[in-house]
């Protein structure tokens, strides 16, 4: 797709010199797609990554309408960190020197809640925030959103993958309905789904850049021995080291053997099956979904539903029974622009299953000799994150920002360090880069969540 020229678009003369003074001159796919529909007051669901350009695009939509001489706020941004919102207001306030002294405050966690209410008193245009900040304010008073017209959900995937679903909830409802919502995720989950149903009007789509390709992801092809099965799994994730892998089984039992066999390797790696107990379940897909686990092992139907966004690699232990299983299995990796790579491991009793794929792909299938594999380094296979179990959950009214503020306050660990957070009833999951783990779990128990001591522990 060619770039454009930001002239082309219905912005005044003061907005145009200043972007071309910032050495704005084309539009980039993002920015070309969605303009248009933004600045004609749509709502907008935009698939775009990091570095794309989707803070200049909804910047420059939310700065179009807006009145300086009007000091209420009229423009509200959501981001998952503090480290986010400052990067935000950074850019809003270098594209907003176009017009009168627009004022950009931020709202987040981590700072004196004092400071900020002094701010918010003097006025503000437009507030960039995390979510538990912002629900704070709306709580006590300090902020009143009546006169909001645009609303920026930005990186919202990740804000989902924190738990901030609620959150995000509460405040929209505290918003006039007449507002403009424009949503920016790297990747699409279900979660994403159910608030634009919940709280868009009509929203178009935008998406930069197919999904899907052979280029995206790699499948090849092992002939191999049915004595050889499990064993062939440990050499291939050996030899490929994916950090994030789903190893897929036929049965139960075919589940736990391997599980078994990578754990005795000093594999971190885990089971999930059909006869797994919710909360069991629930432990598992956070582990997973946070990267404190190498490897899933699960069947198809337990593995349904699963949206791991980074996913190095599937391997399929045994394939298939149905081509159109294997697509959707090997589909799974290779998400939101990244490459990913399927590995099928074949007996010659699965010959007319691979006969299949072949003909439901349309092309040959990429053999590859498994005996050539050269063995993989010793060490072993361990995931960037780990797990820490809190007990507590959403009935104790634990939300995502106090265990983070809990864990980040007084010099604590930084926010960079700290993963995903995901809240269930009665507990709570939180990730942190695996070489400060001691020391946060340390800091939790040792410390206060919401003001109680709560018993935490290493997964």
């Amino acid at each position: 797709m060619t770039t454009t020229a930001f002239s082309t678009l219905p912005l005044s003369a003061a907005m145009l010199a200043n972007l071309e003074a910032l050495g704005y001159a084309q539009m980039t796919p993002i920015q070309a797609q969605s303009l248009p529909l933004m600045l004609k007051g749509q709502d907008l669901i935009a698939q775009a990554k990091t570095g794309s350009g989707k803070t200049a695009a909804f910047g420059i939509a939310l700065l179009d309408p807006l009145n300086p001489r009007f000091f209420g706020c009229q423009a509200l941004v959501l981001c998952p960190t503090r480290e986010l919102a400052d990067q935000v207001a950074k850019e809003l306030r270098r594209l907003a020197r176009a017009a009168d002294h627009i004022k950009v405050l931020t709202l987040c966690g981590g700072v004196p809640f004092g400071p900020q209410i002094g701010s918010l008193e003097h006025g503000a245009h437009i507030i960039v925030g995390t979510p538990g900040r912002i629900q704070e304010h709306l709580r006590k008073g300090t902020l009143k959103l009546d006169s909001l017209n645009c609303l920026v959900l930005d990186e919202a995937d990740r804000m989902l993958d924190m738990g901030f679903y609620d959150s995000i909830a509460e405040i929209i409802q505290q918003t006039p309905s007449k507002r403009q919502t424009l949503l920016f995720s790297a990747t699409y989950p279900a979660g994403i789904e159910q608030l634009a149903k919940a709280f868009m009007r009509k929203p178009q789509r935008v998406e930069v850049e197919a999904l899907h390709s052979d280029s995206q992801i790699e499948q090849r092809f092992y002939e191999i021995a049915p004595a050889q099965r499990l064993d062939a799994v440990l050499r291939l994730l050996g030899h490929f080291r994916p950090q994030s892998c789903v190893a897929f089984c036929f049965t139960k039992q075919q589940c736990q053997e391997l599980v078994e066999l990578l754990q005795a390797k000093g594999i971190v790696a885990m089971a999930l099956h059909g006869d797994l107990e919710q909360r069991d379940r629930d432990q598992v897909l956070a582990m997973f979904a946070n990267r404190s686990l190498s490897v899933l092992v699960a069947t198809d139907v337990a593995a349904r539903g699963l949206d791991i966004a980074a996913l190095d690699a599937v391997i399929n232990v045994e394939l298939a029974r149905d081509a159109e299983i294997h697509i959707h299995r090997v589909g799974r990796t290779g998400r939101a622009g990244e490459k990913g790579l399927a590995l099928s491991l074949v007996a010659p009793a699965e010959a007319q299953r691979a006969r299949a794929i072949e003909e439901l792909q349309g092309k040959p299938l990429n053999w590859q000799d498994f005996d050539s594999l050269p063995a993989g380094r010793g060490e072993p296979l361990l995931p960037p994150m780990a797990t820490l179990c809190i007990a507590g959950g959403r009935k104790d009214k634990v939300r995502p920002g106090d265990i983070l503020g809990a864990l980040t306050g007084d010099a604590g660990i930084p926010s960079a360090q700290v993963g995903k957070i995901a809240i269930f009833d009665f507990q709570a999951y939180v990730a942190v880069e695996r070489g400060v783990a001691k020391q946060a779990l340390k800091r939790l128990n040792d410390g206060k969540i919401k003001g109680r001591s709560l018993k935490v522990r290493a997964l």
